[in-house]
């Protein structure tokens, strides 16, 4: 960077509102580079700052007197070997990379960022303490917007907020919830830059409450390091902060299927019933899921057995391989509590697995289920017998799939111990590293298996350990479906991508069969489909009533067709921390109009989703980003983007659309993903006059093994398209792994929106026979299986 440019950079920051901001009493005393990092001291401590990389910049304050915490919970990126320059300018230091430039104002002393030349953001007063907490604060612009702070239902813009930092379950929440399961230490701005606060103690987070243009991280203890993450778009600044925090592994193919879930499967034959009603009834399912009543009979004074009833379960294995043999895996609810009246209490209190009391004793105290104590995820002892259970029950039973519950964890008094700390300065990294916990578990003894980790509860980066969240005990209400799309697009911002929802609602007897069918429908579009409830009112569609079960039928049926697309968007969450749910915002960053808008969301690039979150609509206000035009899924109809559109609404789908010049590749529904397989695709083009160019993807691979584009055991099909003048042309390019053989596919490749029969189409340089419905518009042109890796298609339209 060129000292012009670093010169200007000085001034806009100094000139900017942001420059207002200081603290009279820290002075600095000298400035100097060791290695890449720049050191300052001050007269209360020393500052150390580092790039990650371009794009992302780390600064630490360790106090005087204090010894700085090097380890993090959450960040896994290595420093990067980015070149940084230092330069004095007399009244300031710049130090910076060709992206993220600091500027180190001398007196008063003041930093502040720029992300190439553009004022980001800039500390107030720095580190301080204020009523007992140590504080870190930042001066805001008036009209920037705010996201983050993990799991809320406050409104999608949430500045003006103060949010506990100190994960909480709350049970039949609905439209509004201040304080949930996931509370994450992260700031994010309409202005393209995002705030880590990388330390785990409890805490706030204060979104400018005050209403005076101040961003707060509060904390009780721990490590005063941040991290500034911008970009040139969201998509980047969400990949930065995925690459600094671990990227998401690319789930089992089975969890995107539809689930069989209640509290709960009290017996072995009810669970077999109803397994055998899914497939009787014809309706996709992948896997079913055990409550706690797997190893109790009785939901108080049985959690911490870990073991199936026998009564209740009698051939277990037996019934695990059954399933598996049907297609359908096995998941099972675990907690990390085990009371005093459990069947491991003596066992886990002689291996030293729990958490203890000042006195060195398991702690021991009661809540809702019975007298208990904690698993200590943080001991190695409590790990190792923790563990020993996931195991055996992996390799004896062959369980596929685990339900970490209460996991917050939802009672942790402040006076029980840790091997690593207080409960209060462990609680928010509890679920996160439970997870940890089984997720190298399996790297250890499984290696070749993709775990399912579902959790309540977690911490910034938990996604890189493979945690699927939920959002917690919603009540089963229009209220409750109403806060989930703002929930899942803020956790997909927050880089754990597959947050999702109890479908149909979890809490309260209420029965609505329409509320159930949006909320299914709604189910297609978001990362996980699971109905589950209490068992008051059947959560499972097999067993409502018959319009709405077939209503239910359609949506997981469409749900599996999707499996191309909605598995290739897990692998660009895994390669790119691409969210799958995500904001028009990202669409329109620079429209103020959307900055709070999430009545509608992306699925993916290509899908637009408005869901119906009220009873009786019968019309629904979209607005369609300007970056396109759109068409109807459903009806195929073509609408302008830029634009608030009034949609008619029926009961059998909630408003959907697609971009022009998307591919969307589908295949015909399935019992179970153990059955799919891409040789047989349909691809979908949405062939627009204003689109020259279109592409998109489909990722293939075994759906089970770990790593599998790492090892080269893997399919990536490119599509594209080119228009020019009358002829277009589409091609499929399939880029296959070293270790991987790609199947001969046969594609019937789907073009919407021709107006005119083509006069000509060909597949490879031949003409070919083709269909062409001229009410609905679409051209229909079968690409035969072969061994080639490309395909061609050229139609000569009207």
């Amino acid at each position: 960077m060129t000292p012009p440019t670093l010169a200007k950079i000085a001034l806009l920051l100094l000139a900017s509102p942001l420059a207002l901001a200081q603290n009279a009493d820290r002075k600095l005393q000298s400035a100097a580079l060791n290695g890449k990092q720049l050191e300052i001291t001050t007269s209360d401590g020393k500052y150390v700052i580092k790039p990650y990389s371009s794009r992302i910049m780390e600064t630490t304050f360790i106090p005087r007197g204090e010894r700085h915490d090097a380890a993090s919970h959450a960040v896994v990126l290595a420093p990067d070997q980015e070149p940084a320059t230092l330069r004095d300018e007399g009244g300031a230091l710049q130090y910076g990379t060709a992206g993220i430039t600091v500027t180190v104002t001398k007196s008063p002393f003041r930093i502040a960022y720029a992300y190439k030349g553009a004022p980001l953001v800039a500390e107030k007063l720095g580190h301080h303490k204020k009523d007992g907490a140590e504080v870190i604060d930042f001066e805001l612009d008036k009209d920037e917007a705010l996201y983050g702070a993990g799991a809320r239902a406050v409104g999608f813009n949430r500045r003006g907020k103060r949010f506990t930092l100190y994960n909480k379950a709350h049970y039949g929440y609905e439209e509004r919830s201040e304080l949930l399961n996931f509370t994450l230490p992260v700031a994010m701005s309409s202005k393209m830059y995002a705030l880590h606060f990388d330390n785990a103690a409890i805490g706030h987070l204060d979104f400018d409450s005050g209403k005076n243009n101040t961003l707060a991280y509060e904390t009780i203890s721990g490590r005063k390091t941040y991290q500034v993450i911008a970009g040139d778009s969201w998509e980047d600044v969400v990949g930065g902060y995925t690459s600094l925090t671990g990227r998401q592994p690319l789930p089992p193919r089975w969890a995107f299927g539809n689930f069989a879930s209640r509290f709960g499967y009290h017996t072995e034959r009810e669970a077999r019933d109803v397994v055998n009603k899914f497939i009787a009834e014809k309706m996709p399912l992948d896997a079913i899921v055990f409550d706690l009543y797997w190893f109790g009979k009785e939901v108080k004074g049985t959690m911490g057995n870990l073991a199936f009833d026998k009564d209740n379960f009698p051939d277990p294995k037996k019934m695990i391989a059954d399933f598996n043999a049907q297609g359908v895996k096995t998941v099972l609810i675990t907690e990390p509590f085990v009371l005093t009246t459990s069947g491991k209490w003596q066992e886990a209190v002689d291996k030293r697995a729990l958490a203890t009391d000042a006195a060195g004793k398991p702690a021991t105290y009661d809540f809702f289920f019975g007298n208990t104590g904690l698993v200590d995820v943080y001991s190695q002892t409590g790990k190792d017998w923790f563990w020993d259970i996931y195991k055996n029950l992996r390799k004896d039973y062959g369980v596929a799939g685990w339900w970490g519950d209460l996991g917050e964890p939802e009672v942790h008094p402040s006076s029980v111990r840790h091997a690593t700390g207080t409960a209060d300065q462990v609680h928010n990294t509890y679920g996160h590293d439970w997870a940890r916990l089984i997720h190298e578990g399996y790297r250890k003894d499984f290696p070749n298996e993709r775990p399912f980790i579902l959790m309540r509860a977690g911490y910034s980066g938990s996604q890189r350990f493979g945690l699927i969240p939920w959002s917690g005990d919603v009540n089963r209400s229009w209220g409750g479906l109403q806060s989930q799309p703002e929930i899942a697009v803020q956790m997909g911002m927050q880089g754990i991508g597959y947050m999702h929802s109890d479908l149909g609602g979890f809490a309260g007897e209420m029965l609505d069969d329409e509320l159930y069918t949006r909320w299914l429908q709604y189910g297609v579009f978001q990362p996980v489909f699971r109905p589950h409830a209490q068992e008051a009112v059947a959560s499972e569609p097999v067993f409502r009533e018959e319009a709405t079960k077939a209503l239910a039928r359609e949506s997981i049926r469409l749900r599996y067709s999707l499996l191309p697309y909605n598995y290739t968007l897990g692998f660009d969450n895994n390669q790119q921390g691409l969210p799958l749910m995500r904001p028009v915002l990202y669409e329109e960053p620079k429209n103020e109009k959307v900055r709070g808008h999430v009545s509608s969301y992306l699925w993916g690039r290509e899908f637009l989703v408005a869901p119906i979150t009220e009873p009786g609509a019968r019309r629904k206000e979209v607005y369609l980003p300007a970056t396109s035009a759109w068409f109807d899924f459903h009806t195929g109809r073509r609408y302008e983007g830029g634009i608030t559109t009034v949609v008619p609404v029926t009961l059998d789908h909630i408003p959907v659309f697609v971009r022009a010049g998307a591919f969307i590749p589908m295949v015909k529904p399935v019992q179970s993903t153990s059955q799919y397989n891409t040789r047989s695709l349909d691809l979908h083009y949405y062939h627009d006059a204003s689109v020259t160019a279109g592409g998109g993807k489909l990722y293939d691979d075994d759906g089970a093994t770990p790593e599998a584009f790492e090892k080269g055991q893997y399919e990536l099909v490119r599509f594209a398209s080119a228009l020019q003048g009358k002829e277009l042309s589409i091609t499929i390019n399939s880029e296959v792994g070293k270790q991987y053989q790609r199947p001969e596919r046969g594609v019937a490749l789907i073009v919407h929106n021709v107006a005119a029969k083509p006069a000509r189409v060909q597949v490879e340089g031949r003409a070919v026979k083709f269909g062409w419905d001229a009410k609905t518009r679409l051209l229909s042109v079968p690409v035969a299986a072969t061994k080639r890796a490309v395909s061609t298609v050229v139609i000569t339209l009207q």
